[in-house]
């Protein structure tokens, strides 16, 4: 029920309602046209469809920049681990505790507003520069070869740059003048099209009549939805959503 109520919400139920009215009004005064379905091909289906592959892309991109840093992070633990002869508990808590403080802060920018990135891309940018100091002086100063230590630096260097993109991802989003157009006809067209479907009345009986229109605002209303909903991967509020479970990466960082 809740994966439904995601793409079938309060709007598709308005724009069923209005569709309904106007088909009914329509009926009543005998106003009646056989319209082209094409224009709902036209102006609604292909925009809707390519913003949603748009989105999809985009969700896959994110996921996988996701991947790229966590695979860097959980390298410059072992680095810590298994490359220093003798790590002490100390190095090893430190670099879970780089780690966390380094997704935590991902997970509190992208899961806010927008109008937040800024001031929350510095505390993950914080988190960038304290893992840095520790590669630098822990694993440096506990013996680890120089050369290793620039192969943790660009482990470092992969993962900001999986952010950035990742950031990107998040801020730059389906053009808005596109999803604008489909909004106004997915609002519109159901209810313009009320003489279609009184035309399309005449071949069936009662109550029959007013299910074309709901079916049509279900439909295009639905992919609007979706659409929405893989806009932004990172908010938690769709089925497809990309979760930074820091507990989960913690939890399993030794294994």
């Amino acid at each position: 029920m809740k994966k439904i109520l995601l793409i079938i919400n309060f709007k598709t139920l308005i724009i069923a309602v209005l569709s309904v009215i106007s088909t009914y009004i329509c009926i009543r005064f005998n106003i009646i046209a056989d319209y082209p379905l094409t224009l709902i091909a036209t102006a609604i289906i292909f925009p809707i469809v390519f913003s949603i592959n748009g989105a999809y892309k985009r969700r896959e991109a994110a996921l996988s920049k996701y991947s790229v840093m966590k695979a860097h992070g959980r390298a410059i633990y072992f680095a810590a681990r298994d490359w220093l002869d003798s790590p002490s508990s100390d190095v090893l808590s430190q670099s879970k505790k780089r780690l966390e403080e380094l997704l935590i802060s991902a997970r509190t920018m992208f899961s806010n507003d927008i109008d937040k990135i800024r001031e929350n891309e510095v505390a993950v940018y914080q988190a960038f520069s304290n893992l840095s100091k520790f590669i630098k002086v822990e694993l440096r100063q506990n013996g680890l070869a120089t050369g290793e230590v620039s192969r943790c630096n660009q482990y470092l260097s992969k993962m900001m740059v999986c952010f950035e993109d990742a950031k990107h991802i998040f801020q730059y989003r389906t053009p808005r003048t596109l999803k604008t157009f489909s909004t106004i006809f997915i609002t519109l067209l159901p209810i313009l099209y009320g003489p279609y479907f009184a035309h399309e009345a005449l071949e069936y009986s009662g109550y029959v009549t007013y299910v074309m229109p709901v079916l049509f605002s279900l439909v295009l209303v639905s992919l609007s939805n979706i659409q929405d909903h893989l806009e932004n991967p990172f908010d938690g509020v769709g089925e497809d959503d990309i979760t930074i479970n820091v507990d989960y990466f913690m939890k399993n960082l030794e294994d």
